[in-house]
């Protein structure tokens, strides 16, 4: 069939933009990314193809040098991963999403909440800047931008604005692209929510190179089934 400007348009048109998403592969491309489909408490979601996935990327158990209480989520924004801190200096590695230029943010914070299957509402200065977005999208739906988990950041009691929380867009872990959020595969997002219990403890950092040592020098990684 030979390309006219209505294939193109409508082809562009194919994918559905997500706040703070970045430019999306062409949707052969983003489709690689998946992988079939699982149910996750009476919702139907699309499993990520991990095969796609770069391993530096996949969950896994890390050595880890730190002062932070076992249990403690510790983000490295600079390299794109999270940590959840375990007993004999190791520690659970997530690969992440982290804010992009301008919406990066630092400092310690709390798991308050929790979701499973969030409702989304986007805030009122991101519908400012995409005066598109719907006032909100329902839990589960397809096209709910925060996956099958959140959990919510508070400081000394006040909603931050930021969570952890899914992704449509698997091939954004590793990047800067979020509107300040900590973003993660979906089957990453559920399992960092059973691990952490309301009042876990956060610190997001710029970098931690020196306290984690990189996947090239780690030498024995375990993955995280």
């Amino acid at each position: 069939m030979p390309w006219t400007r209505r294939n193109i348009v409508l082809g562009g048109l194919a994918l559905l933009g997500a706040a703070g998403a970045v430019r999306k592969p062409a949707f052969a491309a983003a489709s690689s990314y998946f992988d079939g489909t699982t149910v996750d408490n009476g919702v139907t979601f699309r499993r990520t193809n991990f095969a796609k996935i770069d391993k530096q990327w996949h969950r896994q158990v890390v050595k880890y040098f730190s002062s932070e209480p076992i249990g403690t989520v510790v983000v490295d924004t600079r390299h794109h991963f999270l940590y959840v801190i375990m007993e004999n200096k190791t520690a659970i590695r997530y690969g992440v999403g982290v804010g992009r230029e301008g919406f990066k943010w630092f400092g310690r914070a709390t798991i308050d909440a929790k979701s499973l299957w969030p409702r989304w509402t986007p805030p009122p200065e991101m519908r400012k800047r995409h005066p598109e977005l719907p006032e909100f999208v329902a839990g589960g739906s397809p096209k709910n931008p925060l996956g099958p988990r959140a959990m919510y950041l508070h400081r000394d009691g006040v909603d931050t604005g930021y969570r952890f929380h899914g992704t449509l867009e698997p091939w954004s872990i590793g990047k800067d692209a979020s509107s300040g959020c900590i973003r993660m595969f979906n089957e990453d997002a559920i399992d960092l929510y059973q691990r952490c219990p309301i009042g876990t403890a956060v610190q997001v950092l710029p970098h931690i190179a020196d306290q984690a040592e990189s996947a090239a020098h780690v030498s024995q990684t375990t993955t995280v089934e």
